[in-house]
């Protein structure tokens, strides 16, 4: 008999503790005795779903302390930017009401660093069918396969550019198949026609796996004729389970794991450590040189005591991104400048980060990735 699953629990403790740390409010557009004629915002929709609070408290985390830093050193022309979160669940309904809270406040001018992937890609769809009256500005969009609108500007490589990056490091395996293990029912209902879709264009054969509530036991089942790359689908500690299903596995293979998926924390919860687990990040590694991490690393580290982060590293580069472009508004900031701001937006370089934009409207190819080694060592 299985032993008790200690990771799931971690998600339910990030409700109180880890959402509490990330300084999740609700909207609070009324404050007596402000004036609203001065008042500036820039909102980011959250999804604390369950299967989205990991990803989603690292991410804000980001975004907060680069607004708090921004509004240190003056804001936008001397005025205050208030970064507003809306908490959804994940549901269309949550994410109506999100949206309903900002749709009639003038002084909200974007939504900014929306999170995660299944929020952000409702969003697309809703602006799409004309549903969102402003600039939707680097969201956390990993899905590949959907269409970008003129309202829509996403500066993160999806999932297609981190598959390939991922996998071009084992083509000298002679790579002609690919295990695609999905962590849940509902990562294989919104992800598998993408990632087929991908696979296809990289010429590999896909062997899908559908996880059901027990993914030690997936691992377990694996057969001497399971491909020998794995392209993991969901959370940390979902793969934290399934590599603790792979321990007994005597043919060695190794797990690619998408930019949800957090290495340390992985280790943390208890993974198996013999069986090499890349993950990709569509930002720079944590501990890179370059100008936008030292600044994100001594804002984290001086407003939050986090440890560094590709996620809220995302968070915040989303949201210097967001406040680079307001900055360079011309005319009044509202909303149809602020739009009109980002349809014109040029290259642009953040510190090392460069973002552009291709006729589709995707942005950057950027990535990155780590890798934990059979002996459990992070390198990058």
């Amino acid at each position: 008999m299985l032993p008790p699953n200690p990771l799931l629990p971690r998600r339910r403790l990030l409700q109180h503790a880890g959402l509490l740390a990330a300084g999740v409010a609700a909207p609070a557009w009324a404050q007596p005795g402000k004036s609203a004629s001065r008042s500036l915002a820039v909102a980011q929709v959250v999804d604390f779903s369950q299967s989205q609070q990991d990803v989603s408290k690292d991410f804000l985390i980001g975004s907060r302390a680069a607004w708090q830093d921004i509004n240190a050193k003056g804001g936008i022309r001397g005025r205050r930017i208030e970064h507003q979160t809306l908490e959804t669940d994940g549901t269309p309904a949550g994410l109506k009401a999100a949206l309903d809270s900002v749709k009639d406040n003038p002084a909200c001018v974007a939504l900014s660093g929306s999170v995660g992937d299944l929020v952000a890609g409702q969003l697309v769809d809703l602006s799409h069918k004309g549903g969102l009256p402003m600039a939707h500005v680097a969201p956390w969009l990993q899905n590949s396969s959907l269409e970008i609108d003129d309202k829509t500007f996403p500066i993160f490589a999806a999932r297609q550019e981190q598959m390939a990056y991922a996998l071009k490091s084992l083509s000298t395996m002679g790579l002609k198949e690919l295990g695609a293990i999905y962590a849940t029912a509902q990562d294989y209902s919104a992800y598998h026609a993408d990632v087929e879709r991908i696979a296809a264009a990289l010429q590999l054969k896909l062997l899908p796996f559908k996880g059901a509530g027990d993914l030690r036991a997936l691992g377990q089942k694996l057969t001497p004729r399971t491909p020998a790359v794995l392209l993991f689908v969901g959370g940390t500690p979902e793969l934290a389970e399934f590599t603790q299903g792979l321990e007994k596995q005597s043919r060695q293979r190794y797990i690619v794991a998408l930019a949800d998926v957090n290495l340390t924390t992985m280790l943390q919860m208890g993974a198996a450590r013999n069986t090499p687990v890349i993950a990709t990040q569509p930002v720079p590694l944590v501990n890179a040189s370059l100008p936008i991490v030292r600044t994100y690393r001594e804002t984290l580290a001086r407003l939050f005591d986090e440890p560094p982060a590709a996620l809220s590293l995302a968070g915040f580069i989303a949201a210097r991104y967001t406040y680079e472009v307001l900055n360079e508004v011309d005319g009044p900031l509202n909303r149809l400048n602020v739009l009109g701001a980002f349809q014109r937006r040029g290259a642009m370089n953040m510190g090392g980060f460069s973002v552009s934009f291709n006729p589709q409207r995707r942005s950057s190819t950027y990535v990155t990735q780590s890798m934990m080694t059979v002996d459990g060592r992070l390198i990058g």
